[in-house]
Formats: C-alpha cells, structure tokens, sequence
C-alpha cells in the first residue's frame, strides 16, 4: 500500500558522512591549487582562475553533494529507479563537464605532464570514437539486472559504479571542454559528437518503457513512494534517459550552434578569414599555442586578433 510523505522513513534526514568527506576533500584541493599551487605556477600578472572557472567549480562541488547525499541518494537506493536514473544523469552529464570547465590549463598540464603514461593515455581513450564507446558501453552496462540488484544492497559496489560514470564522464567530456586546447573538437564537430551521444541512450530507454512487467527486483517491493507503482517508475526511468537527457544535450547544441554562427558573423563582419580553430578559441582567455593568429572576443564582443606585423613595402 502507498505510504504518505510525512510518514515514510525515507524522510528522516540520514547523515553521510563519506559524502562530506568527499566534498570537503574536493573543495580543500580547490582551494590549495588557487591560493598556493596557482600563484607559483602561472605567469606575473596572469589570472590564476577565471570567474567562470569558479563558478564552474562550485556548481560542480553542489551537483557532487546533492547526487550523492540525502534526500536523492537515499530514494534512488530504496525506492525509485527513476531516482536512481536522475542520479546517473547528474554524476555522467553534468558534473564531468563543470568539473573539466573549471580546471585551468596549467594545472591540468600540472598534474597531467606531457609525454608521460597518464598523458598518453587521455590522447587515446579521449578521441570522440574511443571515449564514445567506453561511455556508452558503461551506461549500457549499468542496467544490468544482476549489477544494479547488487549495487544497490551493496554500498562499496553503488559508489564504485558512481565514481566509474564520473571517470568516464570526464572522458567523453573532455573533446568538448577538457583543459587540454588541443584535445578539443571543432563547434561543429562538438555539435555532431553530442548529438550521437543523445541517440545511444533510445535503446535501454525503449527497453524500461516497454518491458512487460518489473525488470529490477531490487525496486519491486513496498512501501512504495508517492503511491508510484513499479512499472510507472520503470517508465519514468526510460522517460528520464531519453527525454531529460536528450534535452540537456540538445540544448548545449542550441548554445554551441549559436555561439558558432555569432563567431562567423563577427569574423565575416571584420573581413577576417577565420579557420574552426580560431572560431573555437575566440573567446578564451588566450589563444592556443598552435593557433597564435586566433581572434578572440573580448567581453564587449568585439573581434581582437593580436598585432602583426606590417608587411614591406612594395618597390
């Protein structure tokens, strides 16, 4: 029988103690690599973080603490698959990317050195193809019946599993935001890559809305929160990896797509002849090492290319 919010001891605030370990882990290391690591490593004058690295970094600490702590954590382990489903959406979606975004270049090529295994390895497993793979093969993977029955009776195994969707979050994320310049595709190429990644997720999403009866018995018990059967929740699941996750993708296409034709604009306004490279780097805050003549917007959203030099007279 259905069990009312006020009465459900889903609702009792749990403490979780590991999360705030995690967390407050992460925001010491944030910290140590601004105000001690950063000023030693970057160049007089040069910003250690940018604003938008800040707020990157605190968004991505907030999603961390609220995926992995109560009230989310708690229902997607006990009660709702679609929870669970919400959880997987944060941890592979949005945190890898807020996390690459508000990771400065000096201290990716810090900690990651060139020419080193760790190095050699993101070059290979971070190609779009690779990385697609992996992810996606994973996310495939986690609905298993036999893996999520275990995962969610067996805490060790449901963070593992969290903390691998991170991993290979961060991966497929990389060719998209990663600190590494060179590593990144073209905007159109961005574009493409996250439209396949929105198509991938039809497959597991048809086979939860479309099953006959409960597919994961570890759901298939009682109380049962807000009164929502099993099979409206393994629904709502499909609904979340489809419909939630292809909108969040589609609309970081939306906001590539126009960032793109704005570039293009600008630069065929100016009368500059611009390569996806340059159109790629135009508003960071400098220009990558293999592309010296990238234009870049400043914050007013003018065009600046750094001066040349004039050529010689002709005789």
């Amino acid at each position: 029988m259905s069990v009312l919010v006020a009465t459900d001891p889903i609702w009792t605030w749990r403490p979780h103690p590991e999360v705030w370990l995690l967390v407050g882990s992460v925001l010491a290391l944030g910290f140590y690599a601004a105000r001690v690591v950063g000023p030693k490593a970057v160049e007089p004058g040069e910003a250690v973080v940018t604003g938008r690295q800040k707020v990157a970094f605190f968004s991505g600490v907030l999603v961390l603490w609220l995926g992995a702590s109560w009230p989310l954590h708690d229902i997607a382990e006990q009660r709702l698959y679609s929870a669970h489903m919400l959880q997987h959406l944060l941890f592979s979606m949005v945190l890898p990317p807020l996390f690459l975004l508000a990771t400065p270049s000096w201290l990716a090529r810090l900690i990651v050195t060139d020419g080193g295994v760790v190095w050699k390895a993101i070059q290979k497993l971070a190609k779009p193809v690779v990385a697609t793979v992996i992810f996606q093969g994973f996310g495939l993977l986690t609905h298993w019946p036999t893996l999520v029955n275990e995962a969610v009776a067996n805490g060790p195994l449901h963070y593992t599993v969290h903390t691998i969707f991170v991993l290979t979050g961060l991966l497929l994320f990389i060719p998209i935001c990663g600190p590494w310049p060179e590593l990144r595709l073209s905007l159109p190429g961005q574009m493409v890559y996250l439209f396949v990644q929105s198509v991938v997720p039809t497959i597991p999403a048809a086979w939860l809305a479309n099953a006959g009866s409960p597919v994961y018995s570890s759901y298939d018990h009682e109380p049962r929160l807000w009164g929502i059967s099993v099979m409206s929740d393994q629904v709502a699941a499909g609904m979340i990896m489809k419909l939630a996750e292809t909108m969040y993708l589609w609309s970081l296409i939306g906001v590539m797509f126009f960032k793109w034709a704005a570039r293009h604009q600008e630069a065929e306004r100016r009368g500059l002849a611009v390569s996806e490279r340059d159109v790629l780097f135009w508003d960071d805050d400098a220009a990558p090492p293999e592309a010296p003549g990238a234009g870049r917007l400043t914050p007013t959203g003018r065009g600046e290319r750094p001066p040349t030099a004039s050529p010689p007279p002709t005789p």
